[in-house]
């Protein structure tokens, strides 16, 4: 059982639906994204998203495209970023840790170097937007074996045809995006959200979370209640990018926690 799955159980127990935040690793410096880091947890955070800085973002909308220009600029790395979630690990040793981004720095380390130093990192499981099902003996199965969960996109053009080979290889949970298009570029709907997530979790156990466009507490709370919980990314990284402080980011991040713990 991974972290991911005993926070999920945890949760279920709890009677709780999920938080999860993204940030990008590096942005604006290390320090400073460390600091948030560290500081989620206790702002509610049930798991973290940790953003591999890359040179073309083409999931991510301009704010989180900016964030990980900023990070790459104040010299990020893949290194630094798995140095960003070891130490983060010499404090919290129960708080998930899910790495999101693309395919390039991985294939460029090597793919079986590379989980070795993501696992030995304290990375629980992985988001890769760029690798799909049919390329899963490239990443997806490798990850599993070394014991990372491999968590797949589902998006509202996902139809009953290509949900099952979405779902084959999938653990951990699933990442229902709930727009069509970038992050960060529209709101997220409830009315929209739930008759997608039933579909989905009619042909699989797994936990579906949902992110993109979800901006408020209110909003945190309405996508949740229609889900097992929801990811916020974008709406953070631009407290970040809009020169607040972390204790002011991590009061923002208390607020979407305590909108989706409330669902």
């Amino acid at each position: 059982m991974t972290r991911i799955d005993a926070k999920f159980a945890e949760l279920r127990k709890a009677g709780k639906k999920a938080f999860v935040s993204y940030v990008m690793a590096g942005d604006p410096d290390f320090d400073t994204s460390l600091e948030l880091v560290k500081g989620l947890p206790a702002a509610g955070v049930d798991i973290i998203e940790l953003g591999l800085p890359f040179t073309d973002p083409m999931a991510d909308g301009s704010t989180i495209q900016l964030a990980g220009q900023r990070a790459l600029e104040g010299g990020m790395t893949l290194d630094r970023t798995l140095e960003l979630a070891r130490t983060f690990r010499q404090e919290d040793d129960t708080t998930p840790i899910v790495m999101m981004g693309y395919y390039n720095p991985i294939y460029s380390r090597g793919v079986d170097l590379f989980l070795t130093q993501a696992k030995e990192a304290g990375i629980d499981g992985l988001i890769i937007v760029d690798l799909p099902p049919e390329e899963d003996d490239e990443l997806c199965i490798p990850a599993q074996a070394a014991g990372l969960n491999f968590i797949r996109l589902a998006t509202p053009t996902t139809d009953d045809k290509r949900l099952p080979k979405v779902l084959q290889n999938t653990s951990g949970f699933v990442y229902y995006v709930s727009i069509t298009g970038i992050t960060g570029a529209a709101e997220a709907q409830a009315t929209d959200v739930g008759p997608e997530v039933a579909r989905i979790k009619s042909q699989t156990d797994l936990p579906v979370i949902v992110g993109f466009g979800i901006k408020t507490p209110d909003a945190s709370q309405a996508i949740a209640s229609v889900a097992d919980g929801c990811v916020v990314g974008s709406a953070i990284v631009a407290e970040l990018a809009n020169g607040k402080s972390v204790s002011d980011v991590l009061a923002f991040v208390k607020s979407l926690a305590d909108g989706a713990h409330r669902a």
